[in-house]
Parts: structure tokens; C-alpha cells; sequence
């Protein structure tokens, strides 16, 4: 926890009725550099002394003259790299904009208070508050060259991490989640983000996915031998779809694997199906029709949802972790989510939703008739020797949590 006698808050309020309890519930947890303003203006004119800059910053959304959603981008514009607390009585769906606008300026948003708010509402949401780094203090995210990505493939650097899904109805694990890493001789283990762009862009993405598919059916193998069933899901980018010989080439491995094609599923994103259907179509055909399953990947986020479901024989629904998480609590979340269950159970579709993070999102589930749920509460993604230790662990923890069906 960062040290609060030593952090400078900044509270923005058009209410200075609210601005006086809020420094006095601040002050309460430890705060003494806490500064009040009621209007844009004068809070901009304080954030351009670097000695009075804030750390942490209450921001009111509606205010006259400068509304807090102006004030956010005139943050923007002088690089804030505090983090920001949103106060407002505005609807859900409005802080969830703002919200998102905050995030996209790239500014830390610590989260949200509802006016009128309570001392356990602010004592909760400061709870959370571990740390507070600076943008200039973070380490540049390194770049990485197509050679470097080559040489990575050839040198076998590239590692697969698996991450549990469990039922719903049962809480027992019916598969994992395929996801690559590379692990780096100097840097240490590095994140897809920071590579697949460049094997999609430098036409090494077939390479790539060979890899790691041969190694997960591998594992697969492996674990089918020590009785276990699973199926393994792993992403399939646009590229691959785009090469007709595809389907040969995973029918290929499943088969040296010693595996069957209804335990692989192949997971497409859907914002990369909207670019242009025409020249996957064959390969996701020939892909169903060869029993391997088919999944559409973060639902929702795309462009033309409905028309993705009309066009590819997909059989399973993957429900973004952007409408799962905290659903419970979110109107609008909570709507797009059963609409996007309720349209896959018409249409026949296994779900699975991820970004279960938390009890609440795991209870909320529980009532729902979702099929499968995947997310950090559940497990974090592992490497495969480690799976057969959590397995061993999962059935006490799921006990105790109430992920077994009553």
C-alpha cells in the first residue's frame, strides 16, 4: 500500500457540500494532503505545478462549464499518470462509457463511486489501491523483430500454458484453454501480445501455430494416457483459415497425436472473421465436417455477430470476459449477456464464459444455464506438468467455494 501521508489527492466536485464530507472520509483513512476544487478550471491550473500534481484524483463526471469527461481529456493531454476515482449519479451504462474513455487515454482508472457514497464504499474501493506507478516508471515494452520470432520457432522457445474450464452444472474440469508463450533466453517468459502481431504480419503465423498445436496435442496425449479426458481449445488466427490446406494439416496431427478430432476445438476470434469471410469459409467447412469442433471466440466484440453464427458451422459459443465479468452487478452487461446465451441455446451451441474473476461472477453463472466457465477464479493458465497437482487440488477448492452442483 502506497504511503497515503505522503500521497496528494485531488477531489473535483461542483458540490462542495460533498467535497468537504469526502476530505473528511479521506482524511478518516489516512490522507493529509488532500486539495478541493469545484471547477475545471482552477483544478487544471493546479495540475500544471508539478509540486501540487496529484497522485490520486476524484473526478464528478457532471459538472457545469467543465464536465468530467472534458476534464479527462485535457488529462490526456498532459500525460496524467495518477490514477482516477469516477464520482458520479449518472446511470450505469454512462459510467461505463466514461469508464472506457478513461482507460482508452491510457490513464489508471482505480474505479467507481456511486453518489451518495458511504466511508465503507470509499474504504472499499482504496483497498484495492496497491500501488501507484508512474507511465515514465514502467519499463518500454520490447520489440521484437520477425528474426527474432524465427529464430524463437526453430530454437523451440515457444511454450504452451493451459488454462482449466470447468462445468458449470458439476464443477468438474472438461477441458483446457491453449496459450502460447515464448520463452525468452534474456527476457523471461513473454506474452503472445507482444509477438503474434509480428508473426501475422511477417508470414510467420503457420509456423507458429504448428508449433504450438503439435505441442498441445503432444500434452493432450500424454494426459489421455494418465486417464485423463479433456478437450484442448486453441486459437486459430485468420491466416491459418486463409490456407486451404489447413484441415490436412490438423488432420494430420490429430492423427499422429493419437488423439480424435471432437477433442480439439478451434477457437476463431470474431473480430478477425468480419474482415472477409469468402476465403476461410472452405477451410471452417472442411473443419466441421471433419468432426473438429468449432468455436466462436470473444462474442460480442465483433461487428457482425449474427452474421458469423448464419455463415460458419460454429457449435460453441465463447462469451467475452468484457460481458461476463461482473454481470451481477451491470444492467447493461447483464443484458447482453443472457441475450448472447439465450441466442446460442436456440441455436443448439455449448457456452463457455470467461473472465470469471471472482465468487460473485461464479454465483452469478451458477444461476444461468451456461455450460462452461473459464477465468482467473477458476485458474490462472499453468504449464502442463503442473496440471495433474492442480487437478489433484481442484475438487477441495471447488468444494469449498460451491462450484460442485448441490
Amino acid at each position: 500500500m502506497p504511503d497515503k501521508s505522503a500521497t496528494r489527492v485531488l477531489a473535483l466536485d461542483d458540490d462542495t457540500f460533498i467535497l468537504r464530507v469526502l476530505a473528511l472520509m479521506l482524511r478518516s483513512q489516512g490522507f493529509k494532503q488532500i486539495t478541493t476544487c469545484n471547477n475545471g478550471r482552477h483544478a487544471l491550473a493546479l495540475m500544471d505545478c508539478p509540486e501540487e500534481l496529484p497522485n490520486l484524483l476524484f473526478l464528478d463526471i457532471n459538472m457545469p462549464e467543465m464536465d468530467g469527461i472534458e476534464f479527462v481529456r485535457h488529462l490526456a493531454q498532459r500525460s496524467y499518470s495518477g490514477s482516477v476515482v469516477l464520482m458520479s449519479g449518472e446511470n450505469d451504462r454512462v459510467l461505463h462509457i466514461v469508464e472506457k474513455l478513461v482507460i482508452a487515454h491510457e490513464i489508471s482508472v482505480l474505479g467507481i463511486i456511486k453518489k451518495p457514497f458511504s466511508l465503507d464504499d470509499l474504504s472499499t474501493l482504496l483497498e484495492s489501491w496497491t500501488t501507484i506507478v508512474s507511465h515514465a516508471d514502467l519499463a518500454p515494452t520490447k520489440v521484437y523483430s520477425a528474426r527474432d520470432l524465427h529464430d524463437a520457432i526453430n530454437k523451440d522457445e515457444l511454450v504452451n500454458y493451459y488454462q482449466p474450464k470447468v462445468a458449470i452444472a458439476t464443477g468438474n474440469v472438461v477441458g483446457v484453454e491453449t496459450l502460447v508463450r515464448w520463452l525468452h533466453p534474456e527476457d523471461g517468459l513473454v506474452f503472445p501480445d507482444q509477438f503474434i502481431s509480428v508473426a501475422e504480419t511477417h508470414g510467420l503465423i503457420d509456423d507458429l501455430t504448428q508449433v504450438v498445436l503439435a505441442n498441445a496435442l503432444a500434452q493432450l496425449s500424454a494426459w489421455k494416457a494418465e486417464g485423463l479426458k479433456l478437450h484442448m481449445a486453441i486459437n486459430v488466427s485468420m491466416s491459418n483459415l486463409m490456407s486451404l490446406n489447413f484441415p490436412e494439416f490438423v488432420l494430420a496431427t490429430v492423427s499422429a497425436a493419437g488423439v480424435t478430432p471432437q477433442e480439439l476445438v478451434l477457437e476463431v476470434t470474431e473480430s478477425q472473421l468480419m474482415r472477409d469471410l469468402r476465403a476461410p469459409l472452405e477451410t471452417l467447412a472442411r473443419l466441421s465436417i471433419k468432426n473438429f469442433v468449432l468455436s466462436i471466440d470473444d462474442f460480442g466484440t465483433g461487428h457482425s455477430s449474427l452474421t458469423q453464427l448464419r455463415d460458419i458451422p460454429f457449435t460453441e459459443l465463447k462469451i467475452d470476459r468484457s460481458f461476463v465479468h461482473r454481470a451481477w452487478a451491470d444492467e447493461t452487461l447483464r443484458a447482453i449477456f443472457d441475450a448472447s446465451l439465450g441466442l446460442a441455446k436456440q441455436l443448439d451451441m455449448t457456452v463457455v464464459a470467461e473472465g470469471i474473476e471472482d465468487q460473485d461472477d461464479w454465483e452469478f453463472l451458477s444461476g444461468t444455464e451456461c455450460d462452461v466457465a473459464q477465468g482467473y477464479y477458476i485458474a490462472k493458465p499453468m504449464p502442463g506438468a503442473d496440471l495433474s497437482n492442480w487437478l489433484a487440488s481442484w475438487p477441495t477448492v471447488a468444494q469449498n467455494r460451491g462450484f460442485a452442483a448441490s
